[in-house]
């Protein structure tokens, strides 16, 4: 059983979604999306700041459309929100001390999308360290540290979560040393999450249920974007321009986590447009040509406020 409940309005609506995104760029393939689509019926019992237990919180099921949600993508820096709720869950056990710099890299992180600071996040969070290759032993003693994180997700026990891997850093140039031979051969060991685990853990953070209600209104604070031009950075670190964000009216409230490289363009984001079921929206794109697309994001996102319209 997945955390939301099949529809069948929002079955038909998703599919349009879907055809309308091939129409419009034809050289995506049906196998080069995955898209999970939450929607939140009024009454919302999201963005409440934790004023929900997690036990009640758990029992309510929404709306939900998953095409390819299950399949195991590279999530690029979208895995960034599960070191931040990693790192959370590590501060709130007292298994790491708080420090400025710490705190900046968190911010970091998710706000700018810094290799450079979710590099010092795994690191705090394993207790490891990035360099030259390893002996043998101490190698796998390192390997296992770094699977920490993988291990507490795991151990929640959610099914959205089976398969996924998240124990790498991100990088610009890519990795080296004992990083590199940690990825495998063949970069078998690539982080690798799905559209639904995604989905399910911003699902867990808007509803104030991870880690604690304290907690998910930090991480809300981080993830939240202005959608104002002129308070918008230039380049593709804000998030917004290129991805979903942009295809939201200026009233809207946008939460988000975006992540991109040469081949992938990924967003996972929740929005809440004034007299409007608020809705979360996960979509990853594999393709070359659509990764340095700025459009097709934006253009599925309205196509999305649009189809969300026809709702009842």
């Amino acid at each position: 059983m997945t955390f939301f409940r099949k529809d069948d309005k929002l079955e038909q609506l998703g599919t349009e979604v879907l055809e309308a995104i091939w129409s419009a760029f034809p050289g995506l393939t049906r196998t080069q999306i995955a898209m999970t689509w939450i929607v939140y019926d009024l009454p919302a019992i999201v963005n409440t700041g934790g004023a929900i237990s997690p036990e009640e919180f758990w029992t309510h099921s929404m709306r939900g459309f998953s095409y390819r949600g299950v399949e195991r993508i590279y999530p690029a820096s979208v895995v960034k929100l599960f070191y931040l709720v990693a790192i959370h869950e590590w501060l709130e056990r007292d298994m790491v001390a708080s420090s400025k710099e710490l705190e900046r890299a968190i911010g970091d992180a998710i706000a700018d999308s810094s290799n450079d600071a979710t590099s010092l996040l795994v690191d705090v969070l394993t207790g490891t360290t990035s360099g030259p290759e390893l002996p043998e032993e101490p190698f796998k003693t390192w390997q296992n540290q770094r699977n920490i994180v993988n291990r507490y997700f795991q151990s929640l026990g959610w099914q959205e979560l089976e398969g996924i891997n998240v124990n790498q850093k991100t990088w610009g140039d890519g990795p080296y040393g004992r990083e590199r031979a940690f990825l495998g051969e063949l970069m078998d060991n690539r982080n690798m999450l799905t559209t639904d685990a995604v989905a399910k853990l911003l699902h867990a953070i808007v509803g104030g249920v991870a880690v604690s209600g304290a907690r998910s209104r930090d991480m809300m604070a981080l993830l939240q974007r202005s959608l104002q031009p002129v308070e918008l950075e230039e380049g593709e670190e804000n998030q917004v321009q290129g991805f979903l964000g942009e295809g939201l009216p200026q009233t809207a409230r946008l939460w988000s986590k975006a992540g991109w490289t040469s081949k992938v363009r990924h967003d996972a984001v929740y929005v809440e447009i004034r007299d409007r079921a608020p809705f979360l929206l996960v979509v990853f794109i594999e393709n070359p040509t659509y990764s340095q697309d700025k459009t097709l994001l934006p253009y599925l996102m309205k196509t999305v406020i649009a189809a969300q319209e026809k709702l009842s």
